[in-house]
């Protein structure tokens, strides 16, 4: 009830008054079942936005800390987070990667949307990284549609490292929905979820008109904080974290 309320009455009108955002595609995005909306990452204002074009409820994964916070900062934290359609991970799988997918995929079988970053995290420069394959042993998994997403200008409004940017109309774009059930029974290929993640990620770009750089984002964020070059590393096959 909670969601609804903010996405209805409390945040939601607030935030469609001042920046007007703006949609296209949404008739892609099923009336009904389980689908993933993965979508690139320029901002932490993304959540906020891309669920106020549908009318869908959709769910994203968080830091079991926002959870489990103690004390009345805590209480309020789990409060707003789990009202604005976010779920801890289930740590119970192990590692963090593996909690994220065990959530999703009770999610996505239980008929909802799930929300999720393919990059990991925000990307420094505005460009689109490497998606990592998580998404694509979900949608095999759980033998869903997953839907392509470009949000566009929510860096301008909210950019890295600062709480607020400058005044900008955010906007969302969803592709047609891609079915990936050729590969069912693949879900454990690594060449078959790089092939699906691939081609997720070329969608992205398409509708957002990033430039791609075949590596993942943080690794580029490691390059970024210790000014090296990107395309360098690129070039020399340096492409993952340490």
């Amino acid at each position: 009830m909670f969601y609804w309320l903010l996405k209805w009455v409390l945040l939601g009108p607030l935030l469609k008054l001042i920046f007007r955002p703006w949609a296209e595609g949404t008739e892609n995005v099923p009336e009904e079942g389980g689908a993933i909306l993965a979508s690139n990452h320029l901002s932490y204002s993304d959540w906020l936005f891309m669920p106020l074009t549908i009318p869908r409820r959709v769910t994203f994964v968080a830091k079991a800390e926002y959870f489990t916070t103690p004390g009345i900062k805590g209480w309020l934290q789990k409060t707003f987070f789990s009202g604005a359609g976010q779920v801890p991970i289930d740590r119970s799988s192990g590692s963090a990667a593996a909690g994220a997918i065990a959530t999703g995929l009770r999610i996505l079988n239980s008929g909802e949307l799930f929300g999720i970053y393919p990059e990991g995290t925000r990307s420094g420069d505005g460009r689109l990284y490497r998606g990592k394959t998580g998404m694509a042993r979900m949608a095999l998994e759980a033998k869903v549609p997953v839907i392509p997403i470009a949000v566009v200008g929510t860096d301008i409004v909210a950019p890295p490292g600062k709480i607020y940017g400058r005044y900008a109309r955010p906007g969302v774009r969803f592709g047609k929905p891609l079915d990936f059930s050729r590969y069912e029974g693949m879900e454990r290929d690594r060449f078959v979820l790089r092939s699906v993640t691939d081609e997720i990620m070329y969608a992205m770009m398409e509708l957002s008109g990033q430039e791609y750089v075949d590596m993942y984002a943080d690794k580029a964020k490691e390059l970024i904080k210790a000014g090296e070059s990107i395309d360098e590393h690129v070039r020399l096959g340096d492409t993952k974290a340490s």
